[in-house]
């Protein structure tokens, strides 16, 4: 028998059909027509994803306070929908599924500051007014002991303002708006090695 390319498009495709739905069974094509949707009578908040910089657009599904689905936003010009594999798991940075198909806290996810002390093994829990004020502490000495208000430049002594011994990353899980406020206080601290996780 002789056949033509559309005749064997056809022919597959039936063939394709009919191998599925005797797979599934026919009755499970109509019960799975009308099981209830996870994402009904939720409302739809659109976002901008935080994992880097490109800005993909996300639309968030909440319903009673509480996300419980996220997807690539079609209308966004940037990602027209698309998320890359960080993007589609963002979800379960803070949910994850249960077996019965509700969302529920994920059990992995860091809730509380940890400290390790130098040369410890183990995480210990602090308050965040205890990590703040250690970091201040520790920042401020750090800054004092090698903060340099001139060098040598060219045979010439120039003021520089600086220190050397801290860095400063930025992130992208913040805003344009915060991490500009985190450049200017870095570079007030005299902080000259700069950097953004986007760039990177």
């Amino acid at each position: 028998m002789k056949l033509s390319r559309r005749t064997f498009l056809k022919l597959s495709g039936v063939t394709a059909a009919t191998a599925s739905l005797t797979t599934v069974g026919f009755k499970g094509v109509a019960e799975a027509a009308y099981l209830p949707v996870r994402i009904n009578y939720a409302k739809e908040v659109n976002t901008i994803c935080t994992f880097c910089g490109v800005g993909c657009g996300i639309i968030c599904h909440v319903r009673d306070g509480k996300i419980i689905n996220t997807e690539g936003d079609p209308d966004h010009p940037i990602n027209e929908g698309t998320l890359c594999s960080k993007g589609s798991s963002i979800f379960n940075v803070s949910y994850i599924y249960d077996v019965k198909g509700e969302a529920k806290p994920n059990p992995n996810r860091l809730t509380k500051p940890l400290y390790r002390a130098p040369g410890e093994a183990n995480w210990e829990e602090k308050s965040w007014e205890w990590m703040l004020k250690t970091i201040a502490e520790r920042v401020k000495k750090t800054r004092d002991e090698s903060f340099e208000q001139s060098a040598q430049v060219a045979g010439q002594n120039v003021t520089v303002n600086r220190t050397n011994a801290i860095s400063w990353l930025g992130s992208a899980f913040c805003t344009n708006e915060e991490n500009y406020l985190f450049q200017k206080m870095t570079r007030a601290l005299g902080i000259i090695n700069l950097d953004h996780c986007a760039r990177l």
